[in-house]
Order: C-alpha cells, then structure tokens, then sequence
C-alpha cells in the first residue's frame, strides 16, 4: 500500500464517520411535528395571506407546538395556552431573545433597541429606565392631563364631523391622537405636523414603517438575499427610518441648545433621558434615546389604533352590545361625559369588551418573534438553535376547548371568568408574558378603555347609509398589527406568489433574475435543509 492510497483512505475514511456522526447526532434531535417541507421554500407554501389562521388550521393536525421550514429557517409555533405557559413562564430564559427581522437591522436598530436586544445587562438598564420613567403609575398619573386634552380634541373632531354629516375614520382619528399624546409626553408638542425640511407628516412617515415592517421578507426567510434586497424593503425602512433620526436629533439639539441657554426644566420624557445621559452616560446614549422614541411611536400608535378600530367595528355589528355599553356609562358616569381614567375599574361591561376585543383581535397575533441561542427541549422535543419561536395568541384566543363559541364576540364571557390580559392568565395573552411582556401594557391598558367609553358615551354611532351590521367588512389584514383590511391599502404576498406579482406590476426583470439566481444558489447550499 502506498502513501497516496493510505493518505487517501484514511482522509475518507474521516469524512465517513464526520458524516454519520453527523447523522447521528442530527437524528438524536427529535423535532417538534410539522408537514413535510419542499426543496428551497421549505413550508412558505403553507403561510398563505393570513399566517396566523394558516398556522391556526395547520396546529390543529399536527397539534400545539408543531415545526416548520421557513425557507432556511426553522420555525417553531406555539397554538395553546398550556404550551405557551410552558415557553414564556417556566422556560422564559431559554426563549427571551429576539428573532430580529432584516427590516428592522437597519441604522443599527436592533443594537440599541429595548424591543430587540437580547436580555443582556444593556437590556436590563434600558427596561428599568422605560419601566421606570415613562410607564410607571406614578409617571402615568402625571401626565393624565396629557392624554385628557387629547380626547377632548379627538371628541370635539367627531362633533364637528358629526355636525357637518361627515364619515369618522375611527382608525386614522385616534393613531393622529395617539401620536400627539406621545410627542406631548416625549417633547411636551405636537409632531401631527409636517417635518420643516420634508414636508412629510410624521403620520405618514411611522405608517410607512409599519407598513414595511408588516410585509413577509424573503430575507427573513433567505438570509442569503441579505446583499440584494430584493424586494426593497430594507432600502425603504432605511429611509424611513433616517427621517426619524434627523427629527429626534433635532429634537434632542434643540432642548440641549435650550437648557444651556437658560438653564430650563421640562417634565417630559426627553428631559428625564438627558439627564439620566448626563449622569450616567454609561447607561443610555442617544443611539438608546433614538430608539426608544422609535418603538415607542410604532408600537404604541399602531396597536392601540388598531384594538379600538376592532372594537368599534365588533361594536357596531351588534348594536345590542352599543347600547349595554351606553346604559352603563350613563348609569355610572353621566351621559355625554367623557371618562376618566379613575372610572374605568366601575365600568364592568366596558371591560369586558377590551377584553373580548383583546382575545379576538390581538393587536399582534404571534407577538414578536423569539429565538433560541442552543437546544431547547419542550415537553420531549428539541427546539434547535437558532430557530424562530412563534406564539400563536390569536390561536389560543379562538381555542375551542377552553373557550365557548369562540368565532363570536360575546362580552358577557367575561363576567364569570377572573382572566386578566397582563400575562398570569395564559388563555389571555394580547401582550405577551415573562420578562418580554410587552413594556407599553401599563399605557394601553388605560388608553383604551378611555377612549372607547368616551367615543361611546359622547355619540351614538351607526354605519354608513346603505351598510347594515351584518354587511360590514371584517376581513384581517396581517401585518405587524393585525388590522382590518377595509382600511389598509397594501397586501401581504406569499413566497410563491412574489415572483407573478413582481412581474405584473412592473417590477424590475433585473430583480427577479436575481431572486431567481439567488433561489439556485440556496438549492445546492441547502441539500440537508430539512436537518438544519
């Protein structure tokens, strides 16, 4: 035997055992069950228009934590209350960080971010400060005067549209209202007006966000298009995202420029940062400030928009419910009033309804995704690293072995159940729970139920001439909140659908030769993709 046959041998033989090794250890990992996933799109075929109803249908075969091929990713799906308890209370640890979508990387976003980066010592300084000096009660009944002047001039919007016969958009009314609550609170202004150098609306630019953030990214799924981008999501988050930077860096020169001119004191959220900045700059710098204005003006506006948008909507299909609801604040509170904050815990009925608003329209129906840093194992399955977690909240909303009727929107349900939304319960979860639990909850929670017992109190509403109850559109619209789809242009697309919408609406023949040439190269680097 010579040199180059022993060399030889033995070099295979390695690569022989490498492999079963490999093999072996690969089928030690017993994955979640889930459908058989396809060369290249893995499973993507399945998701649909509507992902949380697909995935909703597809847990009811292959059971409450089932598996999925994403395109390269793995994905596991949460879709009952046991299993959810299971993940976010007793191994919340093991699945606290963020899944970050691509959209959301840019400007360095998810670096700086208390939404998006991994529960670190940074994270903790920048919760306890968000906890602390923007959402704490105490913070809270502070600036009540702040959100009261806010419903006034939302309640005395739909009186001028009332006297002059006009149509309210529910929807657009209260996220204007909303944003200048948050700019008062943030800036002590409005910022509902065009940006000085843009002349864009600030409304405008944070939809766009959303929006962006909303579509289905083939990068997400194919982290190998990183570099091409090819649906230009990436590129226009960018650019949102830049005329928010340049707003809030204005904002901040502008109050620094102010407090060494005349030594001057506000009570709003950007003094308390600075001063925390100055004290401690170890502990948040502007990058920190920018980004928490920034999730705080896109989760806040958004979601709260769209829960009251729901309820108004489940309101006025049933007009029953509209009256109940009217009895009781004029019982409690006095016809025609708006509410106060302070009321909200003698107002039963108008609790019910968020809460039956929360478990049939969560506002994100699979909260934000999450990660797994290493093997995970759940109730006898291996969760791999680096794969995706979902929580299908919208799912469990609808379970019909813990919930009766669960497609109708019954308020009364919630008289004789002790459910509350703020993560103890886990058949009621619109917010999440563990130590990811949605930091805005202690804001929404009085927002809402203010808001929607105000509208109610102050105005009969009915549809427009022509629409009965049963004829208004309820159809969903997923995105990064679950709006409905009678008040949003844009649709989101399926994978397999991309490649005839590119073409039929003119999109660039360069871009899909690139996705094209992109799904090869993802075909010959991903010949094991169901063991990755």
């Amino acid at each position: 035997m010579d040199f180059y046959t022993l060399a030889f041998g033995s070099i295979f033989a390695c690569g022989l055992l490498y492999i079963l090794a490999k093999i072996i250890s690969k089928g030690n990992k017993k994955l979640p069950p889930g459908p058989t996933p396809w060369p290249i799109i893995g499973n993507l075929h399945l998701l649909g228009a509507k992902p949380h109803i697909s995935l909703a249908q597809l847990a009811q075969i292959y059971g409450p934590i089932m598996s999925l091929k994403l395109g390269q990713v793995t994905t596991v799906v949460i879709s009952s209350s046991a299993m959810a308890k299971q993940v976010l209370k007793y191994q919340d640890l093991a699945f606290s960080t963020r899944f970050v979508p691509d959209a959301l990387q840019t400007h360095n976003h998810n670096k700086f971010s208390v939404v998006w980066l991994p529960v670190s010592p940074q994270w903790r300084t920048l919760r306890r400060i968000l906890n602390t000096n923007i959402l704490s009660s105490n913070r809270l009944d502070s600036n009540q005067h702040l959100r009261s002047q806010k419903l006034k001039e939302l309640l005395a919007y739909c009186a001028t549209c009332s006297q002059e016969a006009k149509v309210v958009d529910v929807g657009q009314a209260v996220f204007k209202t909303n944003l200048n609550l948050l700019s008062n609170t943030l800036f002590s202004k409005d910022l509902a007006d065009p940006f000085s150098d843009s002349k864009v609306e600030l409304k405008d630019v944070i939809w766009g966000v959303i929006a962006e953030i909303g579509k289905p990214n083939l990068v997400d799924y194919f982290p190998i298009l990183e570099k091409i981008d090819p649906q230009g999501i990436r590129r226009r988050t960018t650019i949102h995202f830049g005329k928010l930077m340049r707003l809030f860096d204005s904002l901040i020169n502008e109050r620094v420029e102010e407090k060494r001119r005349s030594h001057s004191e506000k009570s709003d959220v950007l003094e308390v940062l600075l001063n925390i900045n100055k004290e401690n700059p170890e502990e948040i710098n502007q990058n920190h400030i920018k980004a928490m204005f920034l999730d705080l003006f896109g989760a806040a506006t958004d979601t709260t928009t769209s829960t009251l948008e729901w309820a108004m909507a489940e309101i006025l299909r049933q007009p029953e419910i509209m009256k109940k609801a009217q009895a009781e604040l004029a019982e409690v509170i006095g016809k025609g009033k708006p509410i106060e904050e302070a009321d909200v815990s003698r107002l039963p009925y108008l609790q019910c309804i968020i809460k039956e608003t929360f478990r049939m329209h969560p506002a994100t129906p699979f909260l934000l995704p999450r990660k797994v840093e290493q093997d995970v194992e759940v109730c006898g399955y291996i969760v791999p690293k680096g794969s995706q977690v979902l929580v299908n909240v919208w799912a469990i909303g609808r379970d019909s072995t813990y919930w009766e009727d669960p497609l109708m929107f019954k308020p009364e349900r919630f008289w004789n159940l002790d459910l509350d939304v703020q993560g103890q319960d886990f058949e009621l979860i619109p917010f999440g729970a563990g130590r990811r639990i949605c930091p805005g909850l202690p804001l929404a929670l009085r927002m809402v139920p203010v808001v929607l017992g105000s509208l109610l109190n102050s105005f009969n509403w009915k549809l427009e001439t022509g629409i009965e109850p049963e004829e208004l559109d309820m159809e969903e619209k997923f995105g990064l909140a679950l709006a409905k789809a009678s008040s949003v242009a844009s649709y989101p697309i399926s994978y397999l659908m991309f490649l005839y919408d590119a073409l039929s609406k003119s999109t660039s023949y360069l871009q899909v030769i690139l996705i094209s040439l992109a799904s090869f190269v993802i075909w010959f680097r991903s010949k094991s993709y169901c063991d990755k």
